[in-house]
């Protein structure tokens, strides 16, 4: 294949095993001028292990924003390059973000060579609904502001997909049980496409207690995807919505005041009240 001169292609590559690339990405990280890397000693093994020996640069959230201009300045001579992270698809919760916006800004050409992603595997093969989903990636570190997002999320009606580091996990499910209740279905992926890959399946409850008593469970790259809120939630939630604006609009205040107070109660999105607050208005 023809790799093309001034192009930066942003190459997948597997998330464990290692014949889940494809050729048309062993062809563009033969054919390129540099490969930029995430980590050039972790990359470098996995580039032998397909004999391919292109020259290597690192790129990493750390040096990001330094090397955009010397990168453009290669494009511009014509230069090819293919960015990958560690492992998947580059910039799902990788380095490349802002090397891809300049370069779209300055209408370099940007090749995307799709391949392995930890979240489309985990959507897979976990069994909840796939029509509609939502990546959350890293939740907080800190339970406090890890339990506030959660609160923002808990009336989505899509599955969510989470990334978690194996140190938190324990952590995470017990704030997801507190947020979410522990009847909330879920499934943890835990090492895709490795010797130990592991899916367990059941609620948040479940889930945590299995969890916490097998410290193997604790270890590895974790997908986790929880079930969105289902019909019977949503419907409860809608009901007290209208309820309190209803209450909140016979005291005659302000059509904002009553949208945040609202918001505040119920915890609903505040476009969703504002919706509703506008047709309970317009009546």
């Amino acid at each position: 294949m023809t790799i093309e001169a001034g192009v930066l292609y942003v190459v997948a590559t597997p998330i464990g095993h290692r014949d889940d690339i494809s050729v048309r990405a062993l062809n563009i990280l033969r054919g390129v001028t540099t490969v930029l890397a995430e980590d050039t000693r972790h990359s470098g093994q996995l580039l032998s292990s397909y004999g391919i020996s292109t020259p290597m640069q690192a790129l990493h959230e750390h040096n990001e924003l330094d090397r955009v201009d010397t990168i453009v300045a290669a494009l511009q001579r014509g230069d090819s390059l293919a960015l990958i992270s560690d492992a998947g698809t580059p910039l799902i919760s990788d380095p490349g973000y802002k090397l891809v916006q300049r370069l779209r800004e300055l209408q370099h050409k940007v090749v995307p060579i799709p391949g392995a992603s930890a979240i489309i595997a985990a959507l897979s093969a976990a069994g909840l609904p796939t029509d509609r989903f939502s990546f959350q990636g890293f939740l907080p570190p800190k339970s406090g502001a890890r339990r506030q997002r959660l609160t923002e999320l808990q009336k989505r009606s899509d599955t969510l997909v989470f990334y978690e580091a194996p140190h938190r996990i324990v952590d995470c499910l017990g704030d997801l049980n507190i947020e979410f209740g522990g009847d909330r279905h879920a499934v943890l992926c835990r090492e895709l496409t490795k010797t130990f890959e592991t899916f367990l399946s059941g609620t948040l409850a479940d889930l945590l207690h299995r969890v916490s008593n097998d410290s193997d469970q604790q270890r590895g790259e974790i997908v986790l995807l929880v079930r969105g809120a289902d019909e019977q939630e949503l419907a409860t939630d809608d009901v007290e919505m209208l309820r309190v604006l209803n209450i909140l609009f016979a005291q005659q205040l302000p059509t904002r005041q009553i949208v945040d107070i609202t918001e505040q109660l119920t915890g609903l999105p505040h476009k969703k009240i504002y919706r509703a607050a506008l047709d309970i208005k317009a009546q």
